[in-house]
């Protein structure tokens, strides 16, 4: 299936009834789910793996976990929120199954990749532009842990370094922000 990127704030309501009917085994509305949400799933995806082959499984293994645990969703928040745990992990899954890449010099590294979204989802805030002048590596930490509800070794895996590193980035980045938000 190709992915048709659409609004990421559909109605909660609908979304939470289209669930319940694919808990029902309603493959229709699964089809609607997936045509709502697949598409800002696979974006966000993309900005964190550079391998459509991944974020497609991904997508793929997402709605499958979605059809499967649908009976037991609760609705105790979006939907959307919801599906992005969900794609998130399938993500991460995906990128421990496959064999670390041969470093590459002219690659830009995956923090740089991270962080175009970041000042936008905090908009004008004096947050926002504290963490926009957060060094990359850092901004690629919190996201991956403070907005995307990553473990460290979760984060650690995404960002291709050891869980100790994230844990000293991640140390450094909220004191930063925390001398900056004063």
């Amino acid at each position: 299936m190709t992915a048709v990127a659409t609004d990421p704030a559909a109605p909660a309501a609908e979304d939470a009834l289209l669930v319940q009917r694919v808990g029902n085994g309603d493959r229709a509305a699964l089809a609607e789910l997936y045509a709502r949400h697949a598409g800002w799933l696979t974006v966000r995806l993309q900005r964190r793996c550079g391998d459509p082959e991944l974020v497609d499984t991904a997508i793929q293994d997402t709605f499958l976990a979605a059809w499967k645990q649908a009976d037991r969703y609760q609705p105790t928040g979006e939907v959307g929120a919801w599906l992005w745990t969900i794609a998130i992990r399938r993500l991460i899954d995906q990128l421990r199954r496959r064999p670390p890449p041969a470093p590459m010099a002219d690659v830009a590294p995956l923090a740089d990749v991270i962080v175009h979204e970041i000042p936008l989802a905090l908009g004008h805030t004096e947050l926002g532009a504290a963490f926009a002048a957060l060094d990359p590596d850092l901004q690629a930490v919190m996201a991956a842990t403070a907005l995307d509800g990553l473990t460290n070794s979760e984060a650690a895996a995404l960002l291709g370094i050891p869980p100790g590193t994230v844990k000293s980035r991640l140390s450094r980045a909220r004191q930063i922000l925390q001398e900056r938000l004063r």
